[in-house]
């Protein structure tokens, strides 16, 4: 309810990811709670979800249904997260604004007059409006850490491929940079949660690519970057 009506303001939701009460009632029968039992979760437009397209503000995109979860959702599935909307993005991702020809201009909710940061600005307006706790972005030069910044949110861009990147939208750019997924929330307690329950053995498993180091709370407490 709240997400719907942040969106009706701001422009923030590209889709509604079907299947959620349906998974909450699967996450009732399991005796293994993961760490981010019934957490509605937003995600990025570009993250494939089955039975979802991932446009990347692009045309070429739209009838393009995925087959299958990416990795990272099948990982927050797996620690007991549900993921709920996927959110907008500009166009090719590569902008620092949130716009597209596809789902139109979203707005930064603190002020509608300006931007909510780009690419991951849906997510950003999202959580800033309060229609999501917890987000999952990507940021190759500043995707996740400006719509942070903008909305006034905590953000973190993981050290390259420390989460898994496959099951994304391809970018039509070849990047010097590695792109990183990751989560977007109102403070940093709620990023250390999402970073503990993605670093799992499901995601090591899932993508043998990923080193499998996991989250490190001392490391944390300590103030250095995780």
């Amino acid at each position: 309810g709240e997400a719907l009506e942040v969106n009706r303001e701001v422009n923030c939701v590209t889709d509604f990811i079907h299947g959620c009460e349906d998974q909450l009632q699967k996450l009732k029968k399991q005796k293994e709670k993961g760490l981010l039992y019934g957490i509605p979760i937003s995600i990025k437009d570009h993250i494939n979800c089955k039975g979802h397209i991932s446009s990347g503000g692009m045309v070429k995109f739209l009838g393009q249904v995925k087959e299958e979860d990416s990795v990272i959702v099948q990982v927050l599935k797996h620690q007991g997260g549900i993921p709920f909307v996927k959110t907008n993005i500009p166009q090719t991702m590569i902008n620092y604004d949130c716009s597209n020809l596809i789902f139109g201009q979203t707005l930064n909710p603190l002020n509608h007059q300006k931007s909510p940061g780009g690419s991951s600005g849906g997510e950003g307006a999202l959580i800033a409006g309060g229609g999501s706790i917890l987000g999952i972005g990507s940021d190759v030069a500043g995707s996740i850490r400006l719509p942070s910044s903008f909305c006034g949110l905590c953000g973190l861009k993981p050290t390259g491929n420390r989460i898994s990147p496959p099951g994304c939208s391809d970018s039509p750019f070849v990047l010097a940079v590695t792109g990183m997924l990751g989560p977007m929330a109102r403070d940093v307690d709620s990023l250390a949660l999402c970073m503990k329950a993605l670093l799992c053995q499901e995601m090591f498993q899932l993508d043998p690519t990923v080193p499998p180091i996991p989250f490190d709370e001392e490391v944390r407490l300590r103030g250095v970057p995780m």
